[in-house]
């Protein structure tokens, strides 16, 4: 397991309190104490269906285009989204950005602009974590008819 290394600065009537938290809640520090709160409240706007931030970053993956090719692309990354220059015959020099879902590599829609697909993602990426997949349609539909 990979593992990141956070510093948090608290004022001292902080730190006291969280250091009561972590030992009332069995933990052995704050820090793992800090680790499961960000996580129970990420959580919790997953279920609330509030959009997460997501972190981009430069990389490579495969996208399924409509003629059923897989091919590698290059674009921005945020796992379990990517975008590529293009739409869904392929990538092209034109200004559309296309939306991937990476671990099926399927194109989920082609918008104006990168910045429409990293709203989309972030909007979709609750949805994906409840698992509700058909509720997917009705966000897509209403990026693409504001992207027009």
């Amino acid at each position: 397991m990979k593992v990141a290394s956070f510093t948090v600065h608290a004022t001292a009537d902080q730190s006291i309190r969280w250091k009561r938290a972590a030992e009332a809640e069995g933990h052995r520090s704050a820090g793992t104490w800090l680790a499961a709160a960000a996580d129970a409240y990420l959580r919790v706007r997953a279920r609330a269906g509030q959009p997460i931030a997501l972190a981009w970053h430069l990389g490579a993956f495969t996208a399924r285009l409509m003629d059923g090719r897989e091919v590698q692309v290059r674009g921005m990354v945020s796992p379990p989204f990517g975008t590529y220059r293009g739409n869904s015959h392929g990538p092209d020099g034109n200004k559309r950005r296309t939306l991937v879902h990476l671990p099926t590599g399927r194109v989920i829609a082609t918008l104006r602009s990168s910045r429409q697909c990293r709203v989309l993602a972030a909007e979709l990426a609750p949805v994906l974590l409840r698992g509700e997949l058909p509720e997917l349609a009705p966000l897509v539909e209403r990026h693409v008819r504001e992207s027009v």
